[in-house]
């Protein structure tokens, strides 16, 4: 997002609170809490702060949305109340429910009602911790004994004291995100997450290993998915009094039966960010004030042709204990034909860019197709990681050649 805004002709400053070691080439870092709404607000109007764009989950479930537009500033993030669609499973799938969203049956409760629905589902379901978890507070299971033992597993997590069972669907999954500005909305290209950690969509789920975009959907498909459920939240939102200004991101299975949703997040998904925007033919800067303004005025946002891949390397141990310290060398790739490197958790120590996280870099490739897109950023990766890093192998390989329509 930092290097989408800072390409806009229009930008004279930008700051990134608290930012990172990577974001520092692109913003000047503010060493200020992104959860605590005052100190944010107070920053914007001392600096004459003309947008604020919120990233994460994080600071809009902490209300950092509410306090700067009530200082009277433009921003690109819901308020607390339209954030709890990521923020609390349970009021999403409520949301979904009444006004007629195509999703899951599902059940809600504490750990001995999820128990009981794991079982009236006959352990094949979905078992999701109500509140925010980073990405992995979701265990997809076949079988009862692992359903009871997901149960568990979420409901000692501190977002767990409230879950969520539904029944598992089959097909495969997209990401659909579209940026509205209160009254309308406008769809940003699809896009596949891959969540598991291992090839093959084996091991535990993760924050994301890698994205591509476009993902090949025809255009009743995309007609389908605009009516039943873009509408169908969008007029939701409004009988519900929420007035949703960003990004509104749904998590889609194409079942037999049609789509279905999955989850609602309300910022852009990672990694599939680091595949959409480098596609988007619009200034980033211009659309998220457009929306913040309540300007929106088109119904998709216009896209360059060709192909995006993205590729998440992860340090050793992701997710449950990953290893800090590996060197990436990041300035391998400069000057690579369609591809970029995006930071996430690294800090540079001297010259040197160490691994300071689970999700360490995503390297990207573009190209004229996902082939050739697939093919520059895997050829990229051993130049930027080392074998202390790890990543997935087969990111885009099954869509490639096959439409998910």
């Amino acid at each position: 997002m930092a290097w989408s805004l800072a390409k806009s002709p229009r930008l004279t400053k930008l700051w990134a609170a608290p930012g990172s070691d990577g974001m520092g080439v692109l913003a000047e870092r503010v060493p200020l809490d992104p959860l605590d709404p005052e100190a944010v607000s107070r920053f914007c109007i001392g600096k004459g702060v003309e947008l604020v764009v919120i990233g994460p989950e994080a600071p809009l479930a902490a209300g950092v949305a509410d306090a700067v537009r009530a200082a009277g500033i433009p921003v690109f993030g819901p308020g607390k109340e339209g954030a709890r669609l990521e923020s609390s499973k349970a009021f999403a799938k409520d949301f979904m429910l009444r006004h007629g969203l195509p999703t899951a049956r599902a059940r809600v409760g504490g750990y001995e009602e999820a128990l009981a629905a794991a079982r009236a589902f006959e352990g094949r379901c979905a078992v999701k911790a109500d509140g925010l978890a980073a990405g992995k507070g979701v265990i997809v299971c076949t079988a009862l004994a692992e359903a009871e033992a997901a149960v568990s597993t979420l409901a000692a997590t501190g977002a767990g004291s409230t879950l969520l069972v539904e029944e598992l669907l089959s097909g495969p999954e997209i990401s659909m995100m579209a940026v509205l500005d209160g009254k309308s909305y406008a769809l940003l290209p699809a896009s596949q997450d891959h969540k598991r950690l291992l090839d093959g969509d084996l091991g535990p789920n993760t924050g994301g290993m890698g994205a591509l975009c476009p993902v090949p959907l025809d255009d009743a498909m995309l007609r389908t998915i605009r009516a039943s459920v873009f509408d169908r939240a969008l007029a939701g939102l409004a009988k519900d009094g929420l007035d949703f200004r960003g990004v509104l991101y749904a998590g889609l299975m194409l079942t037999p039966d049609g789509p279905k949703l999955l989850e609602f997040n309300a910022r852009l998904g990672d990694p599939e960010a680091q595949a959409v925007l480098p596609l988007l033919d619009a200034d980033f800067l211009e659309l998220c004030l457009a929306c913040a303004r309540g300007e929106l005025g088109v119904d998709r946002v216009p896209a360059r042709a060709g192909a995006c891949v993205s590729v998440v390397v992860a340090a050793e141990g992701y997710p449950e204990a990953p290893k800090p310290g590996a060197e990436v060398t990041p300035g391998a790739a400069h000057g690579l034909d369609g591809v970029m490197v995006f930071h996430a958790g690294t800090k540079k120590e001297g010259s040197r860019w160490l691994a300071a996280g689970g999700r360490v870099l995503a390297v990207v490739g573009l190209g004229a197709d996902l082939a050739a897109a697939r093919e520059r950023a895997y050829a990229a990766l051993p130049r930027v990681a080392g074998p202390r890093l790890r990543w997935r192998k087969d990111v885009a390989a099954k869509v490639l050649g096959r439409s998910l329509a």
